[in-house]
């Protein structure tokens, strides 16, 4: 991902500064650190983007993982890129085999690869066209992701440097690098680190802080201007969450869980079920709203939904319809405008679940569907517009104030021809019963691809999506029409 957002700015990247080292012992690393970091994307401060490092041990070597999205706005553009990328290496983090899929500005490709030899076999796809070469190499190759780790498993002294061979998928090319170990420097927000500086970037300086087991903590591009923070992921979740049901293109490809094979006649599609691998035990298995769940073994749960589920006939107590009735923050159903609007539309029926329709059909006429949040319900009724979440918001909002209880939900929801997606949704009351309503499709009941995740319209409760975004996988078991 640094690699990419360079190139994005590199127009705008016209000078590097120079600091000193501090000299310091060193402990040389045996192995790379076996672990997973999340990481903040910042171009002059601001949040961008995300990326994800996982390295695990294997055999013959380790596997180095890597995914993130970023999406820059530079001079009146927008520049857009994702990737998702897997190394396997060596013991010492020299390369042996690589997979790279990537889309930079809506353009997609793929790059794999494997080194043997002192020669680099590659195989580009893009636009349908495949195209093979053979990179030649002298001394040792490194993937980009170890370049931060290779000088703490060597025997390196403050202000030494040395060279070495990298593979730059963006470009398709072998290229040196220069990397100089300056020793011990707390990082510029006050952490015990060691220093590093390359010239993987031209004419700018690449500073990078890693600690003593080899995690990057800080890399740094011209002085600061693009930064990429390792970051608590409880912290990042809520933007990775915005992101991920607003279905931005920067996050589109990492976010989609794809389903082979793919799901047909969505309009005639009354019952689903799907076995999900990939999942974080660590968060609630949620019932209810046409759905049913159960763990199926370590990381793996089933979800039947639709007429494929039997539903509870056990009606919710008096305090839960009544905590579904309150207003709340972004879904102000006490709002005078929100409890007028809903009396209109409500006027002269009796039947809650006609009552819900009419709701739901009105707000997705009533609101232009954009990426963009359009904010709590009472926004968005005069401004109009906005994303899922924001058809989720005004209906939940107008469904409380005509005395139907509802909740926000949020989870995936299947795109003909595509895959999964990150949606946000409702759920009502009705009969006895919680029935998921789409306000962004119209759809009462929601399509039974709908699958529940979370609960709750606070960005702060979409935060747990860090535990499963990028990682889930999905198998159809059953279908019914």
């Amino acid at each position: 991902m640094k690699r990419i957002i360079y190139l994005l700015l590199l127009p705008f990247l016209l000078s590097a500064g120079v600091c000193p080292a501090m000299a310091a012992p060193f402990k040389k690393l045996d192995k790379p650190p076996l672990s997973e970091q999340w990481f903040g994307i910042y171009v002059d401060n601001e949040r961008v983007g995300f990326s994800r490092q996982k390295i695990s041990e294997h055999a013959d070597g380790y596997r180095i993982e890597g995914d993130g999205s970023v999406r820059l706005k530079v001079m009146g553009f927008s520049r857009e890129a994702s990737t998702r990328e897997t190394y396997h290496v060596s013991k010492n983090l020299t390369l042996r085999s690589f997979d790279v899929e990537q889309t930079i500005n809506g353009v997609s490709s793929r790059v794999s690869g494997r080194s043997g030899d002192g020669s680099l076999r590659v195989k580009s796809e893009s636009n349908g066209k495949i195209i093979e070469k053979q990179l030649k190499f002298k001394g040792e190759l490194y993937p980009g992701p170890a370049l931060n780790i290779v000088p703490l498993m060597r025997e390196v002294a403050p202000g030494k440097s040395y060279k070495t061979s990298t593979f730059d998928a963006e470009e398709v090319k072998i290229k040196e690098v220069k990397i100089n170990f300056q020793g011990e420097e707390t990082t510029p927000d006050g952490h015990p680190a060691f220093r590093l500086r390359n010239n993987l970037y031209p004419f700018v300086s690449n500073d990078i802080w890693v600690d003593a087991q080899g995690n990057t903590l800080i890399e740094s591009v011209r002085d600061g201007l693009v930064t990429t923070k390792a970051e608590d992921p409880k912290l990042l979740g809520p933007f990775v969450g915005a992101l991920a049901v607003s279905k931005r293109d920067l996050i589109y490809d990492f976010s989609m869980v794809r389903v082979d094979p793919p799901i047909r006649d969505l309009a005639k599609l009354t019952g689903l079920k799907v076995e999900i691998s990939g999942w974080s035990d660590v968060l609630p298995l949620l019932q209810e709203g046409g759905q049913s769940v159960v763990k199926s073994g370590d990381g793996r749960i089933v979800v039947t939904t639709g007429t494929a589920v039997l539903q509870s006939s056990a009606q919710p107590a008096a305090a839960v319809r009544e905590a579904y009735l309150k207003p709340a923050e972004k879904i102000e159903s006490d709002a005078p405008e929100i409890a007028a609007q809903a009396k209109e539309l409500s006027a002269g029926k009796k039947d809650a679940k006609e009552i819900a329709r009419l709701l739901s059909d009105w707000t997705k006429g009533w609101l232009k569907d954009t990426v963009d949040d359009g904010g709590g319900a009472l926004a968005s009724l005069k401004e109009r517009s906005g994303n899922c979440q924001t058809h989720a918001r005004l209906y939940t909002a107008l469904a409380r104030a005509s005395g139907i209880p509802t909740r926000f939900v949020s989870g995936l929801v299947y795109l003909e021809g595509k895959g999964f997606l990150y949606h946000s949704w409702a759920e009502s009351l009705l009969d006895g019963f919680w029935i998921a309503v789409d306000p962004t499709y119209g759809q009462l009941p929601a399509d039974p691809t709908h699958i529940k995740f979370f609960e709750g319209s606070a960005l702060e409760d979409m935060a747990p999506i860090i535990a499963i975004i990028g990682r889930i996988r999905i198998s159809v078991q059953e279908t019914k029409y």
